[in-house]
């Protein structure tokens, strides 16, 4: 085997960018990107001859190079961040985006914010006005607060009731409810930052009214409620309902603000869920401000929404970390086109992802996975294609003790292993993420999306994913918007 000689036969730089498939891609990406592809891709072809020992492998690599050009130039000019099908049956899946959000308000989202809009200005009036105007009477007329504002999301929320209501005072709250949200935030962190000093009363699993009626001082400026919607402690427990705790909050003139953390405004035990308080339900039971998620339960963009008495909310209004916690026009936009579903629950549950994959009965999914699995069997793909129990659940830090009776379609290779299956799912024009249980891929029907079956069977087949030399490896290069 000479080597140097396969060393000749890789074309240089020059000649590489004459060639005319090589200045189409320059046409379509730009030079410098292409070139850096160029001198990346013979660099590996170096490498690559200098350790092999197969002259029929090495002289088909070095035919190979154009094609490897192109396909390195594609993947150094194509967006990092991509749409994935969610197929672990986690419905609000932090490390996938949480809430999806339906086409149609997409549409609406981007009619608004792919242009002018009137953000901050008030078209009545004909001068500016408020980016919380949008959506403010729908938050109040849906929860029955009297005013509402949202930030960028719940810890912010959090960060800016404190600040603006005690800041240089204390915030009495549950030593059992001093919860740590997601990348290792706390609520000491946040209170700290907020400027208001933290009082824990009671124990981890008992707190009582008493504890905070002898925890009140002259330096008392709020007491704080967190509602623990990531975790649950189960037992000898106790702790005080809002409902309790607000008459405190008025005989001694100190605000009571509830966190309820993922935060929901329709009853989901009408649907078979375990009951999780409403945010109609904190306000109806005289709570002065509440905070909640936007992008869990709710089924929003990510927000950290405030309702709440007009006099906290006006003081929040002017706290100038508002200005750094503010929300953008995509975000004022999404909110409001979700929130007007909420006018009603059928059109709720029905139009909002979130709520109506909460909802869908077993039986509904068991027959969308029937139909999965007749796509996958006629496809004849190089796999044992099954269809089995399972159990979804919620996530997001949402009803944590949650399960729901689910079904999936599995999927267990003949000829490629199922962590290599997995890995090339990865790697798909628009990557699947599933589970794997007992050498199967497992797709939960619950979360993956109806319009993408077909697609997702051609690019398999199309890829040759399932099959030992398929190149499922490669396919990521080619990532595009799927049926949309």
């Amino acid at each position: 085997m000479n080597k140097n000689l396969l060393f000749r036969r890789i074309p240089k730089v020059d000649v590489l960018m004459e060639d005319e498939s090589i200045k189409e891609m320059v046409e379509q990406y730009s030079y410098d990107s292409v070139l850096e592809a160029v001198r990346m891709e013979q660099d590996k072809l170096r490498v690559f001859i200098g350790t092999c020992e197969d002259e029929e492998e090495a002289k088909s690599r070095v035919d190979g190079l154009l094609e490897r050009i192109e396909l390195t130039a594609s993947a150094m000019n194509r967006p990092n961040m991509t749409r994935v099908l969610n197929g672990t049956g986690t419905i609000l899946h932090t490390n996938l985006g949480r809430a999806p959000l339906s086409g149609e308000h997409l549409k609406q989202v981007s009619s608004i914010a792919g242009g002018y809009s009137n953000l901050e200005y008030d078209l009545d009036a004909g001068k500016r006005g408020q980016r919380y105007s949008h959506f403010e009477k729908l938050l109040c007329r849906i929860t029955g607060a009297e005013a509402a504002m949202a930030v960028n999301n719940n810890a912010g929320a959090v960060l800016l009731i404190l600040s603006s209501l005690a800041k240089g005072g204390e915030a009495v709250v549950s030593r059992g409810e001093l919860v740590e949200v997601g990348g290792k935030f706390r609520i000491p962190d946040v209170m700290e930052q907020s400027g208001a000093a933290l009082v824990e009363v009671g124990a981890t699993n008992k707190t009582h009214l008493s504890d905070y009626e002898e925890a009140v001082t002259e330096d008392t400026k709020a007491l704080l409620k967190v509602h623990t919607s990531n975790y649950r402690i189960v037992g000898f427990t106790e702790s005080v309902p809002i409902a309790e705790l607000v008459p405190l909050g008025q005989q001694r003139g100190i605000p009571v603000i509830e966190d309820l953390g993922s935060g929901v405004l329709v009853d989901l035990s009408k649907y078979g869920l375990t009951y999780e308080p409403t945010v109609q339900d904190s306000v109806k039971n005289g709570a002065d401000v509440v905070c909640f998620s936007g992008d869990k339960l709710l089924g929003g963009p990510q927000a950290g929404i405030i309702v709440g008495k007009k006099v906290y909310i006006d003081l929040m209004k002017e706290n100038p970390l508002t200005r750094a916690l503010r929300i953008d026009k995509f975000t004022a936009s999404a909110l409001e086109v979700v929130l007007r579903e909420y006018l009603s629950e059928e059109k709720a549950v029905q139009n909002i992802p979130v709520l109506n994959m909460i909802t869908r009965t077993p039986e509904e999914i068991k027959q969308k996975a029937k139909k999965f699995y007749r796509i996958l069997n006629r496809a004849g793909l190089k796999a044992e294609i099954g269809i089995e129990e399972c159990e979804s659940q919620i996530g997001g830090g949402s009803l944590p003790l949650e399960r729901i009776p689910s079904t999936a379609v599995t999927i267990h290779p003949l000829e490629i292993s199922t962590p290599e299956l997995e890995e090339r799912l990865r790697r798909l024009p628009i990557p699947v993420i599933g589970r794997t249980v007992n050498d199967r891929i497992l797709l939960d029907m619950r979360t993956f999306e109806t319009q993408y079956m077909d697609y997702f069977v051609n690019t398999l087949k199309e890829l040759h994913a399932l099959e030992k030399e398929g190149n499922g490896y490669e396919a990521h290069y080619y990532r595009d918007s799927g049926p949309y």
